[in-house]
């Protein structure tokens, strides 16, 4: 599983600093979250091919989180492209963008589909036979959902010798390493676990931002190997956060122990400050595993 940050700052663009947008890669699917300003631009600097995303994922309808998504839209077209394109997110974002490509005369030469989100409970977005996808819903001052991408479970491997041994056919390979028992070439049903070891533990990743802090959200990210929670401010700014629907540091980190994740990135950083080591400093009194997002940086689990 990899995780590549195309931008993790709040509100507005700067030179040295992007709004959301990232790029998850796990089980050969490359997942778009996010869209903010300038994502097309951190995805060639960060040499990712436009042609793998297939599927993008957009939280809610503030600018910082999908104002660079119809210029990328316009941009597959003008590259011509030929595969689907499948975008979910609040039901509104199909008006916004179709409505740029009609004025502009620019409809898509591909399909472009859009999976319009409105439920406030979580559901199952995305399924195939590797991954599935389901919504966290988030408070937030607009509509907004975070995404838990999960591996399915993984298949068992083959302990070779064993197999051998066993005088196992080839040919019931695939129905061992799916758990099944199967017969050798003598006659002789060969019991599973004899001949196979337990599979890597599957892999998941939630995404959470934007939100105030939410407890409502812990059984849903319950165990999860990675959770990205937003951290737009400092405890010294902690009264700003009512108001605006936004989290701490701090508060990041404390959803992350109730849920019991294996590590903690913050992001979504307020650009009134100037650096972020106190971020981490101030999570640190709550859960251990943190660390920092920062554009262009790559997170391999």
């Amino acid at each position: 599983m990899k995780l590549t940050i195309l931008g993790c700052h709040s509100a507005t663009p700067r030179t040295n600093t992007n709004p959301t947008s990232q790029v998850l890669e796990i089980k050969n699917h490359m997942f778009l979250i996010d869209c903010g300003e300038g994502t097309q631009v951190e995805l060639r600097r960060n040499k990712i091919k436009f042609s793998r995303i297939k599927h993008i994922f957009i939280s809610h309808l503030h600018g910082d989180h999908y104002f660079g998504l119809v210029g990328l839209v316009s941009t597959f077209r003008l590259l011509t492209r030929e595969t689907e394109l499948h975008i979910y997110g609040p039901k509104g974002l199909k008006e916004v963008i179709t409505l740029q490509l009609k004025l502009s005369d620019s409809w898509t030469n591909y399909p472009l589909i859009f999976h319009e989100l409105t439920s406030k409970d979580s559901e199952l977005i995305y399924e195939d036979n590797k991954v599935e996808v389901h919504t966290i819903p988030l408070h937030h001052r607009v509509y907004t959902n975070g995404f838990l991408f999960k591996e399915k479970e993984n298949e068992r491997k083959l302990d070779i010798n064993a197999v051998l041994n066993a005088n196992i056919n080839m040919a019931y390979y695939r129905k061992l390493k799916q758990g099944a028992d199967v017969e050798n070439d003598d006659g002789i049903i060969i019991k599973n676990e004899m001949v196979t070891k337990d599979p890597s533990p599957s892999q998941s990743y939630a995404f959470c931002s934007d939100t105030v802090y939410d407890e409502n959200i812990v059984p849903l990210i319950k165990n999860t190997t990675v959770l990205y929670h937003e951290s737009t401010f400092l405890d010294k700014n902690e009264d700003l956060c009512e108001r605006t629907k936004h989290s701490t540091a701090r508060q990041a980190a404390i959803i992350a122990k109730k849920a019991n994740v294996d590590a903690l990135i913050l992001g979504h950083f307020s650009t009134r400050y100037n650096g972020y080591e106190e971020f981490r400093s101030e999570a640190k009194e709550e859960f251990d595993n943190v660390l920092l997002a920062e554009d262009g940086k790559t997170f391999e689990f």
